[in-house]
């Protein structure tokens, strides 16, 4: 009988150990209530917002917290953002912050998008009514990336921080250059914003810039499919704003926005281009050789001088 107690016993021990071990692991660090503001970047593992967190002294053990985690099901429920918490909290209060609404919120606005579609995902992400961002955002100047904003955030506040990383973003130096094309500022950016809906690349942008451009000082028509994208707005069929299934119906609407009926720029950007786009325009060559360009369905690019080498690589190239 002693022979089977005895174990017993240590392993009894063991296991009061290890709990006591797993809890002593899950309480505060300290007392201290002072919090810390710490940024969790979109993208970040368990593994990494635990290493983040230990190095902040919020957490005693980042194998406790990632195991806590996991075994709790939130593995994936993080949030990114900036979160204010303490050395007082417990394991599972900082896991429970974490999974709530952030002190400010990552919001990513697309390249290309329309000012509609960012003010949906901001609806999303920080309850925006669609209504009052589109009263005071300006198509074009909507600059897009990755932002962090206060779940409180007004819409003229974030239409300010747009506008002014656009400011930033669009330099004098890119200014300059596309004064030096012989456009204005204005211009630029509305060529730009076509740009960023006609290419699917970096050097293709480059290259339908170039097009675009030499149309422009040659009094030919841009003749650019996203405009007409534009004109014809959200699609329910489709759930989005950028049709795919354009017809020659299409190209007939009386629009100014339509560049196959009317020669020169729309009146307005019809999107929000990034900073490739612009800097695609400003250095873009109006000596190019080609005059047409074609993507196939895979994301082929192909040039072409004339009409008729054009019509060959859309018949070649489906």
């Amino acid at each position: 009988m002693k022979k089977i107690l005895i174990p017993l016993i240590i392993l009894l021990l063991l296991i009061i150990s290890l709990i006591g071990w797993w809890n002593s692991n899950l309480a505060p660090v300290s007392q201290e209530r002072a919090e810390k503001t710490v940024l969790i970047e979109k993208g970040k593992s368990l593994s990494e917002i635990a290493k983040i967190l230990k190095e902040e002294g919020l957490i005693k053990s980042e194998l406790i917290f990632s195991l806590y985690t996991r075994q709790q099901g939130l593995g994936n429920k993080l949030s990114a953002g900036v979160f204010k918490l303490s050395p007082a909290m417990s394991t599972p209060e900082i896991i429970k912050a974490l999974t709530g609404r952030p002190a400010e919120a990552w919001v990513t606005l697309i390249e290309g998008w329309r000012i509609e579609e960012m003010a949906e995902e901001l609806n999303s992400k920080l309850q925006i009514p669609n209504d009052k961002f589109l009263e005071v955002a300006k198509e074009g100047y909507m600059f897009p990336d990755t932002y962090l904003f206060a779940p409180d955030a007004t819409a003229e506040q974030i239409v300010k921080k747009l506008r002014n990383t656009f400011d930033l973003r669009f330099s004098e130096e890119l200014r300059a250059k596309i004064r030096a094309q012989g456009l204005t500022e204005e211009q630029g950016v509305i060529l730009a914003s076509i740009v960023e809906r006609e290419a699917r690349s970096d050097k293709a942008r480059t290259e339908i810039a170039s097009i675009l451009l030499k149309r422009l000082q040659i009094g030919m028509g841009l003749n650019a499919d996203a405009t007409l994208q534009y004109i014809l707005g959200y699609q329910e069929d489709e759930k989005s704003w950028w049709t795919k299934h354009l017809t020659r119906e299409d190209k007939k609407i009386d629009s100014p926005y339509n560049t196959y009926l009317y020669k020169g720029l729309p009146l307005s950007p019809i999107c929000n281009p990034g900073l490739s786009s612009l800097e695609a325009v400003a250095n873009a060559d109006p000596n190019t050789p080609y005059l047409y360009y074609y993507h196939d369905s895979k994301g082929n690019s192909y040039y072409a001088k004339t009409l008729e080498e054009h019509n060959t690589n859309v018949a070649n190239n489906p």
